[in-house]
C-alpha cells in the first residue's frame, strides 16, 4: 500500500520513462527516420538493382571466356586398351587361342572396350590372336613365331 492509502493496481503500471522506444521502420521515408535503410550512403549498393553478372566495371567472366569455335574430331577418337607381346607370352606360355574374352578373364584388359596388340617384347610360342587392332610389328612377330592374327 502506498502512503495515501490507495492500492497499487495493475492498470496503473507504466514502463520507466525512456525505456520503451518506438521501432524504426527503415526504408519508409524521411519521416520515419529510416533514411538510408541500413545501406550506408550513395554508391552502387545503396541503389535498387545491380545486374547479376556485374563485376564493378571489370570485363565480366562471360565475356572473358572465349567462345567455342570450329570442329574437333576428338569426340570420335577411339581409345584402345593395349596388350604387349611380352604380356601375351607371360599369360600364354604354352601358346594357344588368345581372344578378348580370355584376356578379360585373365585380368589383362577390361571388358566392353577395344583391344590393340602392340609389338613390344618377344613371343616364341605359336598363338592365334584375335583382337580389334594390331601394330605392324606385332603382326610380324606373331606370324614369325608361327601364330595367326585375326582382326575382330
Amino acid at each position: 500500500m502506498s502512503d495515501s492509502g490507495e492500492l497499487l493496481k495493475l492498470h496503473h503500471l507504466r514502463p520507466a520513462p525512456g525505456s520503451n522506444k518506438a521501432k524504426i521502420r527503415k526504408g519508409r521515408g524521411e519521416a520515419s527516420k529510416g533514411k538510408t535503410a541500413g545501406r550506408g550512403t550513395k554508391g552502387t549498393k545503396a541503389r535498387s538493382t545491380v545486374p547479376a553478372g556485374f563485376e564493378g566495371g571489370q570485363m565480366p567472366l562471360i565475356r572473358r571466356v572465349p567462345k567455342l569455335k570450329g570442329f574437333s574430331n576428338a569426340r570420335f577418337k577411339k581409345t584402345y586398351q593395349v596388350v604387349n607381346l611380352d604380356k601375351l607370352s607371360e599369360l600364354y606360355p604354352e601358346g594357344g587361342e588368345v581372344t578378348i574374352d580370355s584376356l578379360v578373364a585373365k585380368g589383362a584388359v577390361r571388358k566392353n572396350q577395344p583391344v590393340k596388340v602392340l609389338g613390344t617384347g618377344e613371343i616364341s610360342v605359336a598363338v592365334s590372336v584375335s583382337a580389334n587392332a594390331f601394330s605392324t610389328s606385332a603382326k610380324e612377330k606373331i606370324t614369325a613365331a608361327g601364330g595367326t592374327v585375326t582382326e575382330v
